[in-house]
């Protein structure tokens, strides 16, 4: 009797470890995990991703095929829309610690969709991803092909954005240069001109350019405004390209170190830099150097501050303030310090140049105010002074790609210290850009899986 007893009892534990087993792969291979929960990271340690991918596709092939057919029925209606912007969705969701809650409304918007299955390095993907920019009452998005839209900002108040092309003359440049693009980096307005930053591949090899344009809905035609003259030899997804406004009729323009390890810490190379540059000059200041891919830009006029994010290697993502005390250049510690570890297959170059100390300051860098592992694929921020923020302190809302996620930082008064911390996640989202309108009081999102505008409110 105690033998069959045990018997039973030894059954229904295999069973039961059999089905964490399968519960577990599912977590893995769904497209939907949360990629920053300290659970399901440690249940990938067990299982390597090739091996989930098999599994995906072998055990979960039902599943991982009707998921897949939601989001292809999501794709067609994207497509029957066209320019209408058609409203899809419209949820509440609420923040992990300090349970805010936020509306989000999503709209339809007519270029490619991200797709994951390629990698996110990608050439293809380095295309897809799209910016936006608000103007008085408009709201500009460029693709990543460089398809360039608008629609009036009020419009988020309907069921349809009804967005209109406008069209420009980056085919032609890309022509007349013999180049192929790469992807658009960024788009800026400033004082009645649209700047872009682009990367494209001609004879000499890759490269980031900025142009710009004077704000016209019928056409826009660029024209190059700043050439870095730096290139590469192969492609890669650390070219920065981020544009902000800065003081005394500058623009901010930031470059990633593109795999030239060497750069970031050579005051000659623009890579791996933030610099200023004059609008009508267009001569070039160094403002910063030592990093690796900056995502996001904000100039802080108040505070004579510049805010800037970073992806790390393996980890390692940074917040930084460069709080611009002296017309000395700062330096921020890529390739010599970071947080984060090398990808496999850097180990060796890091080795043997003793690189990839954690801290910074012991080295003589600037310290990141914040530093994420694993990373989150940090990108654009917003910074929301007290004045307009719903509890009257200063806040950050950093977005990021690879979590999904709005991280909400809440900031002192002089800005050198976070106070609190939380974050509003977003399944099966990646987050490229994001702007703050203080007329409407909401954020205009960039999302890039569908692609789709999201329209997110306080909820009080």
């Amino acid at each position: 009797m105690k033998k069959k007893s045990f018997l039973i009892l030894a059954s229904i534990s295999l069973i039961s470890i059999f089905l964490i087993c399968i519960a577990s792969f599912w977590i893995i291979v769904s497209s939907g995990y949360d990629k920053q929960n300290k659970i399901i990271l440690n249940i990938k340690k067990i299982f390597p991703s090739h091996i989930a991918k098999q599994v995906r596709d072998k055990i979960f092939f039902i599943p991982n095929l009707q998921a897949r057919n939601k989001f292809l029925s999501l794709q067609v209606e994207k497509y029957e829309q066209g320019l209408e912007g058609k409203l899809f969705n419209s949820k509440i969701f609420i923040s992990q610690k300090d349970k805010k809650k936020y509306l989000l409304k999503e709209f339809f918007l007519p270029f490619p969709r991200l797709d994951t299955r390629l990698g996110w390095a990608a050439t293809e993907n380095s295309k897809r991803a799209h910016y936006l920019e608000i103007l008085q009452d408009k709201v500009f998005v460029i693709s990543g092909l460089g398809e360039t839209i608008y629609f009036n900002k009020k419009n988020i108040k309907e069921k349809k954005l009804n967005q209109k092309k406008i069209k420009n003359n980056i085919n032609d440049i890309l022509k007349k240069n013999e180049a192929e693009l790469m992807g658009i980096r960024d788009l800026y307005y400033d004082d009645n001109f649209f700047y872009i930053s682009m990367q494209h591949k001609d004879k000499e090899g890759f490269t980031v350019n900025v142009y710009r344009a004077k704000v016209d809905y019928l056409e826009l035609k660029f024209e190059l405004f700043f050439k870095t003259g730096e290139y590469w030899p192969s492609y890669n997804v650390f070219s920065g390209g981020r544009l902000e406004k800065f003081k005394e009729g500058k623009i901010l323009f930031s470059t990633g170190f593109s795999k030239k390890y060497e750069a970031p810490q050579n005051k000659s190379s623009l890579l791996g830099k933030i610099i200023s540059i004059d609008k009508k000059t267009k001569n070039y200041e160094l403002i910063s150097y030592g990093h690796r891919n900056p995502q996001g830009l904000h100039y802080l006029s108040t505070h004579n501050i510049i805010i800037n994010t970073e992806h790390g290697p393996k980890g390692g993502d940074e917040i930084n303030f460069n709080f611009l005390k002296s017309n000395e250049p700062s330096n921020f510690g890529w390739p010599v310090s970071s947080y984060g570890s090398p990808y496999s297959g850097e180990e060796k170059i890091f080795e043997e140049q003793g690189w990839l100390t954690k801290s910074h300051d012991e080295n003589g860098f600037k310290e990141p105010i914040k530093h994420y592992t694993p990373s989150i694929g940090i990108s654009e921020l917003v910074y929301l002074p007290k004045r307009i923020s719903p509890d009257g302190k200063e806040y950050l809302f950093v977005s990021s790609l690879r979590a999904a996620s709005i991280y909400v930082i809440k900031l002192n008064n002089k800005l050198d210290k976070i106070l609190d911390e939380d974050r509003v996640y977003f399944p099966n989202h990646r987050i490229r850009d994001i702007e703050y309108d203080e007329e409407l009081g909401v954020f205009f999102i960039l999302f890039e899986h569908t692609p789709s505008v999201g329209i997110l409110h306080f909820k009080t």
